[in-house]
């Protein structure tokens, strides 16, 4: 039998010395120590500096092209396609002059057909439909319109509106795309239909995140997206970034795409694998790919549960060794059941009973059964929300220049949003590794639906270039 834990919130009230001990052992795996976490952050800084001296690296560090800021006076409507992990969004975003937006958007979700095929043909459908409701198609007459195009998956970008497929994430897998350049693919689709439509920015929706929060807020200097999947986009001085081989801009910085999800995706040896984790990976449609991601986001964490839950009613240690159809099937638990356990307080944990008996579709659970589970959830969303802190304090670390004066960061997504805490741990955790008198400095807030108002930001700094 394992230690208790120090920690008396995974003292399970009822439970056997079995499964304590259990719970001991995830505990262990999962609560993780600042020297951990200072470890951890120490590579990925090193990951960092080796993506900005060459390509093909871990941290693959893109340059964005985007090497202005807005200055929050701009106004006039702009236009972005989104396209994220599960819908695609039309947006037209007014700019108010005064670092306010309001927008308009159309959300559709991506067609199995669409994330199997036909993604870019699918896309420009939804433009037309877009267009079509609003009387917004430009005719022979007319000048075509001007979208931004954020596309959250890695590219190696080759201009502002041109960047090479590099791999696809989040459960996209469209084949004949990986090698190709995503905006020709897309403005041929919109050539095939017809329209009148340029992309004349691609975005990464980390980079709008940014710009986006850069026009509320002019210390904008880090735009991150903690949802279903996760990434960064920061301020980089060029000077900084040895494998830059074109002009140096006249900002003197350029905004750079981290590509965090990979980070330790080559060799597993400093992110906390957990058997539950490598059960994951090796499942996963991408395997020993985006480790990191795959530890922190949204798309995830739920798998991660039903894994612990599985390995411990083999033991007999939860649900009286009971499973079902539901439990076993992969990703069938919904990180937002997570969120759902961790919010129950009521005497009997009725909500997760519940999501056990009703949702998960196990037939009967213990009330000790619903505390194991809560206890898992917190584990697994604590874990997701430390480990979160690691990028943002090593980008906050790499400008340490920068931490003298106001600092905000712009950030959007689920978790972020929605996951109880997430939020709270996250800048509790950055400022245990932040000197005080600059932790001051830092601000967090949500960049709502920022990588598409940013992509129509760009859209706007482009247009507005001359």
């Amino acid at each position: 039998m394992s230690s208790s834990p120090t920690d008396p919130r995974f003292v399970i009230e009822g439970a056997t010395e079995e499964q304590q001990a259990a719970v001991d052992e995830l505990v262990k795996q999962f609560l993780l120590t600042d020297s951990q976490l200072e470890a951890i952050t120490k590579e990925f800084r090193r990951r960092m500096e080796e993506g900005l001296v060459a390509d093909g690296k871990v941290l693959k560090m893109i340059p964005s092209y985007v090497t202005k800021r807005p200055k929050g006076t701009e106004t006039g409507s702009y236009y972005a396609i989104d396209l994220g992990g599960t819908n695609l969004r039309l947006i037209r975003a007014t700019l108010d002059g005064k670092g306010g937006v309001k927008t308009e958007h159309q959300k559709f979700t991506l067609t199995e057909e669409a994330k199997a095929r036909t993604l870019f043909d699918f896309i420009a459908q939804c433009v037309e439909t877009f267009l079509d409701d609003r009387n917004l198609r430009p005719t022979g007459q007319q000048p075509p319109i001007s979208m931004g195009f954020t596309f959250s998956y890695p590219v190696q970008q080759t201009s502002i509106n041109s960047g090479i497929l590099v791999q696809w994430t989040k459960g996209l897998n469209v084949p004949g795309c990986v090698g190709r350049d995503v905006v020709r693919l897309l403005q041929d689709a919109l050539l095939r239909l017809g329209l009148r439509v340029k992309i004349s920015a691609l975005v990464n929706d980390t980079v709008g995140t940014l710009l986006s929060s850069a026009y509320a807020n002019p210390s904008s200097q880090m735009g991150i997206i903690f949802g279903t999947g996760t990434n960064a986009a920061y301020y980089e001085d060029v000077s900084n970034v040895a494998k830059w081989k074109g002009p140096n801009p006249a900002s003197g910085e350029m905004v750079l795409n981290m590509e965090w999800g990979a980070f330790d995706s080559d060799d597993f040896a400093f992110l906390p694998f957990t058997p539950h984790d490598i059960k994951l990976d090796r499942k996963s449609i991408n395997p020993r790919k985006q480790a990191y991601e795959k530890m922190i986001s949204g798309m995830y964490l739920g798998e991660i549960a039903r894994n612990i839950i599985l390995w411990l009613a083999d033991q007999r240690l939860l649900f009286d060794g009971r499973s079902s159809d539901i439990l076993n099937a992969m990703w069938s638990i919904d990180t937002s059941y997570l969120s759902a356990a961790i919010i129950d307080e009521s005497p009997t944990l009725s909500e997760i009973q519940q999501v056990i008996e009703k949702t998960m579709g196990v037939p009967r659970s213990t009330l000790v059964d619903r505390r194991i589970l809560r206890a898992i959830a917190h584990l697994v969303g604590e874990r997701a929300a430390r480990l979160s802190s690691i990028g943002v304090v090593a980008t906050l670390l790499k400008r340490p220049e920068l931490l003298s004066k106001p600092i905000h960061i712009g950030i959007d997504g689920s978790m972020y949003e929605h996951f109880p805490n997430f939020e709270c741990i996250l800048a509790k955790t950055v400022s245990r590794f932040i000197p005080e008198h600059q932790f001051k400095n830092i601000s967090f807030s949500l960049a709502k639906d920022g990588s598409g108002v940013g992509a129509a930001i760009i859209a706007m700094l482009m247009a507005t270039e001359d």
